[in-house]
């Protein structure tokens, strides 16, 4: 009689244990190359193998250089790739079987925000244009309606009074103010996950830490979750709960921020952070090492590690022959690395 009360009480435990809001698992998004139009060349392996899962109000930094499949990970987000393989379970749907009118209902629910914002906005659009067409689009209600969501926006981006902004055009605001206005727009449709691509990479370094607390203030304020994507070391810790390293298609490390920027296991992490800008002038001539050599081709990216060829510690016949596993070194703190097997 114990033991039968002892596996209800588990069994209702498992039923109500959350669920995360985003999971991929085993993902993979591929281009394929074809030879002067006809014939295939081969593929990109742009997101290769790529797991992890985001809670709701939770916030993960993406990081890595350019190339590293950063951005192709992010378009697959938002249903604009679709996956070569493996799945993407967003709120309990699978991504790769919505259509239609499923697909576009799963983009109302993620909102998107630009690195450059010029470039993200119509030149020829007023502000009330550019945020009211999203709403239009997504068929919410009455003209009066939109009004109210695009006043409710602007206010929580700070752009104060709403009525000097909306007759405006993007080229008579500021960077910042630009920037305000892609937040806004990604904020119309309520979403429940925004996708950030290098959201602070293009303005000004005293535009930056403001923009970073907007968004914070938000993602707290709405319970949203957010992928923060950049190539910026120095930014994270100030936005994110955890971190995601990225490396040729691969995620090869994953920790809380804290835990990560203190203790980084994986020798392509801790280059990363030795190459973050030190705000120190004392420290203005002085040289880091960084790993010689460039990121490989993720036509033919390199066999066993992929990061091998540029790292001192790499171990002969194993390093250049398996690819890593996933260690746990420490309690939530993973690495694929095989110098913590």
């Amino acid at each position: 009689m114990i033991t039968d009360l002892r596996e209800v009480i588990m069994s209702t435990q498992n039923i109500h244990e959350p669920q995360p809001l985003l999971s991929a698992l085993d993902l993979r998004v591929w281009y394929e190359l074809r030879r002067f139009g006809f014939g295939r060349a081969g593929y990109v392996k742009a997101v290769d193998g790529v797991s992890f899962e985001l809670a709701e109000g939770e916030t993960v930094a993406v990081v890595g250089e350019s190339g590293c499949g950063k951005s192709s990970l992010m378009k697959t987000i938002l249903g604009l790739n679709v996956p070569t393989s493996g799945s993407i379970i967003f709120d309990g749907e699978n991504l790769s079987e919505l259509k239609g009118r499923g697909l576009q209902k799963y983009r109302f629910k993620i909102g998107y925000v630009q690195q450059d914002p010029y470039g993200a906005l119509p030149p020829f659009m007023n502000v009330q244009t550019i945020l009211e067409e999203p709403l239009i689009i997504s068929g919410l209600g009455s003209r009066a309606e939109r009004l109210s969501r695009i006043h409710k926006a602007m206010a929580e981006v700070k752009l104060h009074p709403v009525e000097d902004f909306l007759p405006k055009f993007p080229h008579m605001l500021s960077g910042g103010q630009q920037q305000r206005i892609v937040i806004a727009r990604a904020m119309l449709r309520e979403p429940k996950l925004i996708v950030a691509d290098e959201p602070v990479s293009m303005l000004d370094a005293s535009v930056r830490v403001e923009i970073l607390k907007l968004m914070h203030a938000l993602q707290e304020s709405h319970g949203l979750s957010v992928i923060y994507i950049t190539h910026d070391l120095s930014t994270v810790k100030y936005f994110s709960q955890r971190i995601f390293v990225m490396y040729a298609g691969n995620l090869i490390e994953k920790a809380d921020t804290r835990r990560l920027l203190e203790n980084p296991l994986h020798p392509y992490t801790r280059a990363l952070l030795a190459a973050t800008s030190d705000p120190d002038a004392r420290n203005a001539d002085s040289f880091k090492e960084v790993p010689p050599g460039e990121p490989p081709s993720l036509v033919n990216p390199p066999k066993g590690c992929r990061f091998h060829p540029r790292c001192a510690q790499a171990i002969a016949g194993l390093c250049d022959q398996q690819e890593p596993i996933n260690f746990e070194p420490e309690p939530h703190h993973f690495v694929a690395c095989w110098l913590y097997q």
